[in-house]
């Protein structure tokens, strides 16, 4: 069974700078077949994430421009992160705590992956409902 954040998660993430637009990320979504991209500032640091939800529900549903409308607009801000040594129990624990379903995981103030609940669902009960649903391919 897996110990470490580094055995789960899902390494070399998606991520678009705080500068990109809605149709970027969508377009990302789409190529990489994932439902969230890391936004980052110019600098690098983590500072949001946008999942396809938050497309739909943050920008689309408001009336807003997905070809101008950019990432520091509508991505969610105060992301938890972990690192890719913490215990999986820690990254479970960060996602029950603040009611989330992914986690950046960062290494010296570097993105090196992403942890989402669907991956922890088919690492630690692949028999379960989510376990099977996360692990089947996607159905384009």
């Amino acid at each position: 069974m897996p110990e470490r954040v580094s055995d789960v998660m899902t390494a070399d993430p998606v991520a678009l700078t705080t500068e990109a637009t809605l149709r970027d990320a969508a377009t990302a979504m789409r190529d990489r077949d994932i439902g969230d991209v890391v936004v980052t500032k110019p600098d690098g640091s983590v500072c949001g994430l946008i999942t396809d939800r938050d497309i739909v529900v943050r920008a689309v549903a408001e009336g807003r421009d997905p070809a101008s409308t950019t990432l520091e607009d509508v991505c969610s801000g105060d992301v938890v992160t972990v690192a890719p040594d913490d215990p999986v129990a820690a990254a479970i624990k960060a996602m029950e705590d603040h009611a989330i379903r992914r986690l950046p995981v960062m290494d010296n103030g570097s993105l090196v992956g992403i942890v989402s609940i669907g991956d922890l669902a088919v690492q630690r009960d692949p028999e379960s409902a989510l376990g099977e649903i996360s692990a089947a391919p996607p159905n384009n």
